[in-house]
């Protein structure tokens, strides 16, 4: 099979592929797409994979979005005030797959993607470069036309696992999931966290013992030791919250990522 023949989906196998080989978990910042501007989010993205990361999750900005706390809600409302479109924001994301070479996976919710239409908008980031995209308010039971849009892009459709899903629940998202599991360490909105419980262990062992797919645990996670902590059971660590805030309070914006991104970068290889 020619390289272009591969479907954007593979890239993330690859990718956690060579987390394992290299017994590490991957870093997975979250960006929010045109945040600050459209030219500082793409300069953040370059400085932050020349610094480690290894797969980015790109928020589509949405006005009602029911699973980020306030700086991700925040970010968002900032980019939809200053004009920015759907259309804009996979552009952006294009831009960033261009740039950094890396896999990365959309984040957005179920009404943009309905009005956009399903199939449409998985074949547009399928066309910009996305590997997959995570939909948190879109229920396993009601994707299935999600899913079948998505196989036809060659897109991974990322399910989450909450801490409330039961077993039968967790097998269910292990066989719609493509891509890998996205875990969430705590109940609740996205958001900077001062600590971590043991509750995102115990999720991440229930999930594995579920799915073989990798398992990427997020929300709270918030500081290079965080993300230690998480990478001792997980595949992947995916920080939103506490980088976005960064972004946004920072003097030299880029400089300030790829510092962050470089922290977090050294804290997952597991000793």
């Amino acid at each position: 099979m020619a390289a272009t023949d591969i479907a954007p989906r593979q890239r993330l196998a690859d990718a956690f592929a060579a987390g394992r080989d290299e017994q590490r978990a991957l870093v997975m910042p979250f960006l929010m797409a045109g945040y600050p501007d459209a030219e500082t989010f793409v300069a953040c993205a370059r400085a932050a994979a020349d610094a480690g990361a290894d797969v980015f999750e790109i928020g589509i900005p949405f006005s009602d979005p029911i699973m980020d706390g306030p700086v991700i809600a925040a970010a968002a409302d900032h980019v939809l005030r200053a004009g920015q479109r759907t259309a804009d924001a996979v552009a952006l994301i294009g831009r960033v797959a261009h740039v950094t070479a890396k896999p990365l996976v959309a984040m957005t919710y179920y009404n943009l993607i309905f009005r956009f239409g399903l199939e449409r908008f998985a074949r547009a980031l399928a066309d910009a470069g996305a590997c997959g995209a995570i939909v948190p308010d879109l229920s396993v039971e009601d994707a299935g036309e999600w899913r079948a849009a998505c196989a036809s892009a060659g897109i991974a459709p990322v399910f989450m696992a909450a801490q409330t899903s039961p077993p039968e629940r967790l097998r269910a998202i292990g066989e719609a999931t493509d891509g890998f599991i996205y875990a969430a360490s705590l109940l609740g909105v996205t958001g900077v966290r001062d600590a971590l419980n043991d509750q995102a262990r115990a999720l991440v062992e229930r999930v594995r013992a579920a799915s073989d797919l990798p398992v990427a645990v997020g929300i709270g996670v918030s500081t290079a030791a965080h993300a230690r902590d998480v990478a001792r059971f997980a595949d992947g660590v995916i920080v939103g919250s506490a980088l976005i805030r960064r972004i946004g309070e920072a003097d030299d914006v880029p400089a300030e990522v790829g510092r962050f991104v470089a922290e977090l970068r050294a804290a997952v290889t597991r000793a």
